[in-house]
C-alpha cells in the first residue's frame, strides 16, 4: 500500500519544474517534503492529484493508475494553497458537504477542531483571514480519513500558538488513527520533531529520501581556526563552509569519526534546518 512515483517529469515552457522524480510515500508514515520555494514541491502535488498531469511518467495509489482514475484519487486528500470551496458557503455548510464527498469524514471531530482552533462555523470563506483561511482548510484535511492526506504549506499565515496546536492535533490525529501524511513545507525547523521521513527535493530533483534519523546520523559542523578545520577536512564529503575572519565552520555529510578530534576543534551535530539549508545551497 502506498503511492508509488515513477520518472515523473514536468515542465513549464523552458522551466523544468521536476526532473525524472521517483519515489514512494508508504502506507501509515509522516514525511516532510522539504524544499525551498519553487524547488518542485507543490507541482509534484499536484501532480499526485490530478490537477495537472505530468509529461512523463506515471502515479499509481495502492498499485491503480492515478491519472484520471476515481478510484485511486478518492484515497487521497490535498490541502492546498488555492481554496476550491464557494467563497459564500459558511464554513459549517463546506463542512457538511465534505461529508457528502468523502463518506469518512468525521464531523463531530471536525467541529471539535473548529472549537480548539476558536474557528466561527457560521462565518463564510471569503471573510476569513489568511491564517483561518489555513485552519478551516487543516480541519477538514485532518477530518476526512483518507489513506493519503497531502499537506502543502499547511501553516501558511497561522500564529505561534495555532502553528502548535495544528502540529498537536496531527500527531494525536496520526496516533489514534495512522494514516500517510505528507508535509510539504520549506519551515524545517518547525516540522522536525513532527517527520519520520525526510525527502529533500532541489531544483526538480529529490537529492535527498531517506528516514529523519539516518539523515540525522551523517551530518556534523567541525568549526576552528581555518588552517585546522582545513586539514581535518582535506578527505571529507564537505557540503558548505561559513568563515568569519580567521574562524570557520564546514559542514560535513559523513558519520563522525571515532578518532580523537584534534585539538582547537569543536564538533557539534548539525539540526535539520542547517543541514537543510547547506544540502540545498550546495
Amino acid at each position: 500500500m502506498s503511492i508509488e512515483i515513477k520518472n515523473i517529469s514536468k515542465n513549464f515552457g523552458n522551466t523544468c519544474a521536476l526532473d525524472g522524480v521517483s519515489l514512494n510515500f508508504e502506507e501509515n508514515r509522516i514525511y516532510g517534503l522539504l524544499g525551498r520555494n519553487g524547488a518542485g514541491k507543490t507541482t509534484l502535488l499536484n501532480i499526485i492529484t490530478n490537477r495537472i498531469f505530468s509529461d512523463d511518467g506515471e502515479v499509481f495509489v495502492d498499485g491503480i493508475p492515478a491519472r484520471e482514475n476515481d478510484e485511486a484519487l478518492r484515497k487521497i486528500y490535498m490541502m492546498g494553497e488555492k481554496n476550491f470551496y464557494p467563497e459564500n458557503m459558511k464554513i459549517k455548510e463546506i463542512f457538511r458537504w465534505s461529508k457528502e464527498f468523502y463518506p469518512d469524514f468525521d464531523l463531530e471531530y471536525a467541529n471539535k477542531l473548529a472549537d480548539i482552533f476558536d474557528l466561527n462555523l457560521n462565518k463564510n470563506v471569503k471573510s476569513l483571514s489568511t491564517g483561518y483561511n489555513s485552519i478551516f482548510k487543516v480541519i477538514i484535511a485532518l477530518s476526512v480519513n483518507t489513506p493519503y492526506v497531502l499537506l502543502d504549506e499547511p501553516v501558511l499565515g497561522l500564529d505561534a500558538n495555532h502553528r502548535d496546536v495544528f502540529y498537536k492535533q496531527l500527531i494525536e490525529k496520526y496516533s489514534n488513527s495512522p494514516a500517510t501524511f505528507v508535509i510539504s513545507t520549506h519551515l524545517i525547523e518547525e516540522v522536525s520533531s513532527v517527520i519520520e521521513d525526510v525527502i529533500i527535493i532541489k531544483k526538480g530533483r529529490i537529492i535527498r529520501n531517506e528516514s529523519r534519523e539516518e539523515l540525522m546520523s551523517v551530518g556534523y559542523t567541525v568549526s576552528g581556526m581555518a588552517s585546522l578545520v582545513d586539514k581535518y577536512i582535506k578527505d571529507k564529503e564537505v557540503i558548505g563552509v561559513d568563515v568569519i575572519g580567521g574562524l570557520k565552520s564546514a559542514y560535513i555529510m559523513g558519520h563522525l569519526s571515532k578518532d580523537m578530534v584534534p585539538e582547537g576543534l569543536e564538533i557539534t551535530k548539525m539540526d535539520l534546518q542547517k543541514l537543510f539549508v547547506q544540502l540545498t545551497n550546495a
